[in-house]
């Protein structure tokens, strides 16, 4: 008889230990699913910030079709896209996000972005229009600020970019938009100003040297000005000098800026000597 009850004791010590197994097992696996979330977070920062941007497309095309319903891929395949410079699958993507449950303003700004670059200027504008008054940050504020300019109402647009330097601790992009938005009205001084403000914030930034010489050539200032710059900047800004004074109607100076730009570059410098060219052959 006592050999009966030793059979359900071993049946029960092995259920037991049955059990603790699967819990145990059961831990690892949550344990690894941790780690995989942390994984797969800092993969899809990494995809977002240092990736090739189109191996980060294909990455999260695949992660979406496993996971369509995660609104963090989908916003991460729409940044991408954008990224690749693909923009009419960005606004593809972010009209995608914008529309999804747990959607965002700033999705609805990254949308509007996406409009802008894809040039579809009256849809951003609407889609701005969409975003609460009470959603106020940099990007929304200069977007707000490239709409304003593109239907050249220059009060709301000064003062959207005014706003917009107001929320941003690297202002020199927007400083640059600014100053070209002047220039485009013929403020020729109010844009040489700002460039300048924006060379100051970010001595790197060519666009906003090459935008400089652009408003000081409109003016017939045809000397370069005191700012940070290469041999290879020096004579790319001559060019630009150069050609400005040509359309001034001031082609002799023109010629001599070419000389000095061609003389200045470090390596043959084509596209000043293709322009110089044209010049004394006409």
């Amino acid at each position: 008889m006592r050999h009966v009850f030793l059979i359900p004791a071993a049946i029960a010590g092995a259920l037991t230990l049955s059990a603790c197994a699967e819990k145990a097992e059961e831990t690892v696996e949550r344990a690894f699913q941790d780690v995989n979330v942390v994984d797969e977070s800092n993969l899809n920062d990494v995809m977002l910030t240092v990736a090739d941007p189109n191996e980060a497309v294909q990455y999260f095309t695949r992660s979406t079709k496993s996971a369509p319903d995660r609104i963090d891929l989908q916003r991460g395949l729409a940044k991408s896209l954008i990224r690749a410079k693909r923009n009419t699958e960005g606004v593809a993507a972010w009209s995608k996000v914008a529309s999804m449950p747990g959607a965002t303003s700033e999705d609805k700004v990254n949308l509007a972005d996406a409009l802008i670059r894809n040039g579809d200027w009256a849809k951003a504008e609407a889609t701005l229009d969409s975003v609460p008054p009470t959603h106020e940050t940099f990007q929304r504020y200069r977007l707000e600020a490239m709409v304003a300019d593109a239907n050249k109402e220059w009060s709301k647009s000064d003062s959207f970019y005014e706003t917009a330097m107001g929320l941003t601790t690297t202002p020199s992009g927007v400083l640059n938009n600014w100053g070209y938005s002047k220039l485009t009205r013929g403020d020729y001084a109010e844009a040489e100003r700002l460039f300048g403000e924006a060379i100051r914030q970010d001595q790197s930034l060519f666009t906003a040297k090459n935008n400089l010489i652009l408003a000081r050539g409109a003016q017939r200032k045809y000397t370069l000005p005191v700012i940070p710059m290469d041999q290879t900047e020096r004579a790319q800004l001559l060019h630009t000098m150069a050609l400005s004074a040509v359309k001034q109607g001031d082609v002799q100076t023109g010629k001599a800026l070419l000389r000095e730009a061609i003389n200045t570059h470090p390596q043959h410098f084509d596209e000043a000597v293709r322009s110089l060219q044209a010049l004394e052959n006409a």
